[in-house]
């Protein structure tokens, strides 16, 4: 007996209304004004009995709201509009970097509610001890979104290295290797749905979330930090690789004899372009003075940001060339030296990718600038509720 996959199954009832549930709440979510019950259901094609016994759950589970209808020229009692309600759920988004650490809350609206961001050196640092930490901020988070009403559904922690179900296999700049990180965070917060992933890759669905719709398409996300990653967005769809490792762009040989990278090889553009290359090669104290003394036309800083966005333009032209992608997006803290990067990154694309002059690449700053990660990380779970929300209505459910 051969079983049936999820395509040739039947669907039944509960499976109907789960996806009919999602169907309603993404279609006020997508909405730019509230929408009556009858706008729904002339959008969907569901009754309007279907969509009036849907909407009742969404609003008895916190996920819509109600609001005064608009002023109508026509004759008729004006529908009760609906919009995300944005007092329910909440995601909470963590991150560990080398030289900080933050958290984020998020509503179901897209707002951010609560923003946390602490600094310090983790290189070399005891995964335990930095998680104990992380939990002390992912508690303060949770204390603050109860305060003003929301609870938090979720919890997303972001981390600069190769993740595959919950295990950080090598973090190069935190010199964490095959550590489980869902495990010892989980004990420390052990009432959160928890979710580990790549910072890039959650930087990038960041960006891809704050996007105008008709601006989702293909686009490389370059996060310059201590490290340096990036996140593959191809049509409108996160590309995490065969094993979840993709994107790995700080790990391009930019030159087979260059100067050793933390990750053991030689010449890679995190060598050429990460934070620390680029203050020390300037001679600047931090990357706001950077930015301070390059507007102020400093030879020696342009000369930096010159090779360095040159070095990173090498390594995304050959994305480019193997992927087509229509824009490169520089986040982290190239998102404010985007200035005096973008154009060697874009002369080095345009001179090494094969297809610009029929099909140019768009090299831009980030929309969130250095706030990406950790605000897509608290979004990640958001969209999952958007996605599946009956699977909050059975949580609800079950805690009531």
């Amino acid at each position: 007996m051969v079983a049936a996959d999820s395509r040739n199954a039947p669907i039944r009832q509960r499976s109907l209304r789960t996806h009919n549930l999602g169907l309603v709440l993404r279609h006020v979510a997508a909405s730019a004004r509230p929408v009556s019950r009858a706008d729904v259901a002339a959008a969907t094609g569901l009754t309007k009995a279907t969509v009036s016994t849907l909407v009742d759950e969404l609003l008895a589970g916190s996920l819509l709201t109600e609001v005064d209808p608009a002023p109508r020229t026509k004759a008729g009692r004006p529908a009760i509009g609906l919009r995300l309600a944005a007092q329910g759920p909440a995601g909470l988004g963590l991150e560990v970097n080398v030289d900080y650490l933050a958290a984020c809350v998020v509503d179901l609206t897209g707002q951010v509610r609560h923003r946390d961001l602490r600094t310090g050196d983790y290189r070399g640092s005891d995964p335990a001890a930095v998680l104990h930490e992380v939990a002390e901020i992912a508690r303060t988070a949770i204390e603050v979104a109860e305060g003003v009403g929301l609870t938090v559904a979720g919890t997303t922690l972001a981390v600069p290295g190769l993740v595959a179900g919950g295990i950080v296999r090598l973090a190069p700049n935190l010199d964490w290797h095959n550590v489980d990180v869902r495990a010892l965070l989980g004990k420390r917060l052990p009432h959160q749905r928890l979710e580990v992933e790549n910072e890039a890759n959650l930087a990038a669905l960041g960006e891809l979330h704050a996007l105008p719709d008709d601006d989702r398409a293909s686009f490389l996300y370059i996060s310059g930090e201590i490290g340096v990653g990036s996140g593959i967005v191809l049509d409108g769809e996160l590309f995490r690789g065969a094993r979840g490792f993709g994107g790995e762009l700080g790990h391009v040989t930019i030159r087979p004899d260059g100067p050793h990278c933390r990750c053991g090889s030689r010449g890679c553009l995190e060598a050429y372009a990460n934070q620390d290359a680029l203050l020390r090669n300037a001679g600047e104290p931090s990357v706001a003075r950077l930015v301070a003394v390059a507007r102020a036309g400093a030879h020696a800083a342009l000369m930096v940001l010159e090779e360095a966005g040159s070095a990173i333009g090498v390594a995304a032209a050959d994305v480019v060339n193997l992927l087509d992608v229509e824009t490169v997006v520089l986040g982290g803290i190239y998102a404010p030296l985007a200035p005096w990067l973008s154009e060697p990154v874009a002369r080095e694309i345009s001179e090494r990718a094969l297809a610009t002059a029929w099909a140019p690449v768009t090299v831009r700053a980030s929309v969130l600038g250095d706030t990406a990660t950790v605000v897509g990380a608290a979004g990640s779970v958001i969209r999952a509720i958007r996605d599946a929300p009956a699977t909050w209505l059975e949580f609800e459910g079950a805690v009531a």
